[in-house]
């Protein structure tokens, strides 16, 4: 692929060797459809190829957010379905997988809401600078889905495991001063400052030893690579509850605006 084969993904290159990547669908405040789904676990090859791009910002169109979940009828024609759901399991994987064998800095721009999909490129990238009004969660529990994208993989070293099952237990929101303070981000800044300060960051990076820069990540990765017996397990329940009961309900639930009465949830007799 090329930069212009891309739909939702709009590439800007920057001064120093740093690429603006913007997830493109401002409409549906960067929701991710099938097709950017798919984009997101091509992408990092790609730039990976480009010997021109030293640094990377992720950072969603628009002022609302970076990306706000996966769109609705795509996740329902997920729900129930084997032959999807194995599809985007190999989507899942590469996003994740990708990106951990990028060997160029991330820096993730968080300027509004992430969830699902995006909250994970958000949340995997070296760097991170999140608007402090945002609110980022992992929505799956609430859906009747388990957190598997990412979430096992990363929470965990982040921000502690205290923190992660219980963010990931409960689905709360999580704004940017919380999300910096129990160190899920980086740095946290009014919303206005987000982008110049990860442009800055980028900049820095690009002007430093691109040798020491990708070495240190690659061991720092290694990390997360000792997880990903973790994270496979993850994605293989995740995708398993999909075809669920308890997702069927919290579909209906969500599209219905109503609470879910997960089937799992009740008691026998």
């Amino acid at each position: 692929m090329k930069y212009e084969d891309f739909q939702f993904i709009r590439f800007e290159p920057q001064a120093d060797g740093v690429m603006l990547a913007v997830l493109n669908r401002p409409e549906v405040m960067n929701a991710t459809n099938a097709r950017l789904h798919w984009e997101l676990s091509k992408v990092w090859q790609v730039i990976q190829d480009d010997s021109a791009v030293k640094v990377v910002v992720v950072t969603g169109a628009g002022d609302r957010a970076f990306s706000a979940g996966g769109d609705i009828d795509w996740v329902a024609g997920l729900v129930g379905n084997p032959q999807a759901v194995a599809d985007v399991m190999t989507e899942v994987s590469d996003i994740v997988y990708n990106m951990l064998s990028f060997d160029k800095p991330i820096i993730s721009a968080i300027n509004g809401a992430a969830v699902g999909a995006g909250l994970a490129v958000a949340l995997l990238a070296d760097v991170s600078v999140m608007a402090e009004e945002a609110k980022i969660t992992d929505g799956h529990a609430r859906l009747g889905i388990s957190a598997g994208d990412h979430a096992a993989l990363i929470w965990p070293l982040l921000c502690g495991m205290a923190k992660a099952k219980y963010y990931l237990m409960t689905a709360e929101l999580i704004d940017g001063k919380e999300a910096e303070r129990i160190g899920l981000v980086t740095f946290a800044l009014p919303r206005a400052q987000v982008l110049q300060r990860s442009l800055q960051i980028a900049a820095n990076l690009a002007r430093g030893s691109q040798t020491a820069i990708r070495s240190t990540k690659k061991s720092l990765n290694g990390w997360l690579r000792a997880a990903t017996p973790i994270f496979d397990n993850s994605l293989a329940l995740e995708m398993l509850t999909f075809l669920g009961a308890d997702a069927k309900e919290g579909l209906d639930a969500f599209q219905n605006k109503r609470t879910p009465q997960f089937p799992s949830a009740k008691l026998p007799g």
